[in-house]
């Protein structure tokens, strides 16, 4: 299962900065029809609209609250590519006071909104045959202690997103899980990395997924270190039908 980007309607979350932004831009560049920026405050995508002015549309989604990503998903319903890329980050380590806190913050953005988002926009794709993409995370199959409860959401998210691709492989969706390494942005400022990747090259191997029909994407030269350890399990079990079937 694959798909072409040119003429395509698409859904970014988080699409105000960093590689939300980033990933609006190369598909406006890679020909894609129109991009909702969907965001909490429409304010902060004017930017965005000066410069692509009919061809993008600021949509208000807080994608912890479930009404409002139901409003989007009624409006939104010529969508074919749903790109989630809105996530949240508290570096925490497991053993600290306010451990709880930030994990149950993570989950509640990281793993619940994914969950949301599927429930309301499932039938959107379904009917469009289109594309559900996940930004993950490397964090996802290796948690790193200075960013536990991160990583523990990121894992949650992961295993929701293999979920997905089961049930809505059948019906017409593709899926692609992203898992992207250090990258620069104000996010991965906040995680203390130095010498991070482009958000382009996040935006770019998305479209080249999609492209290619494939299930995950490790896209930058960390990423890559992860994958080729990974790669032969995934195989075996993770995109491996074990159903018998």
């Amino acid at each position: 299962m694959s798909q072409k980007i040119e003429n395509k309607v698409v859904l970014v979350t988080g699409a105000n900065r960093g590689i939300g932004k980033q990933i609006v831009e190369t598909f406006l560049a890679r020909g894609a029809k129109k991009v909702y920026l969907a965001v909490r405050d429409v304010t902060s995508t004017k930017e965005l609209e000066d410069l692509y002015a009919s061809r993008v549309e600021a949509i208000a989604l807080d994608i912890t609250d479930k009404d409002a990503i139901k409003r989007a998903a009624e409006h939104a319903d010529d969508v074919d590519i749903l790109v989630n890329n809105a996530g949240v980050l508290v570096p925490k380590g497991p053993l600290e006071d306010d451990t709880e806190q930030a994990l149950n913050y993570e989950l509640e953005v990281n793993l619940y909104g994914l969950l949301r988002l599927a429930n309301a926009f499932a039938p959107v794709l379904e009917k469009n045959h289109g594309v559900l993409v996940q930004l993950n995370s490397v964090v996802s199959i290796r948690n790193f202690s200075n960013s536990a409860t991160y990583s523990i959401s990121k894992a949650a998210s992961y295993s929701l997103t293999q979920a997905l691709r089961e049930v809505l492989i059948p019906k017409g969706v593709q899926v692609l899980s992203v898992h992207p390494g250090p990258i620069a942005t104000d996010m991965g400022a906040t995680a203390g990395f130095s010498d991070a990747a482009s958000p382009k090259v996040v935006a770019d191997g998305i479209i080249t997924a999609i492209e290619k029909g494939d299930f995950h994407l490790f896209p930058d030269d960390v990423a890559q270190q992860f994958w080729g350890a990974y790669q032969g399990y995934s195989d075996a079990f993770v995109t491996a039908n074990l159903s018998g079937e």
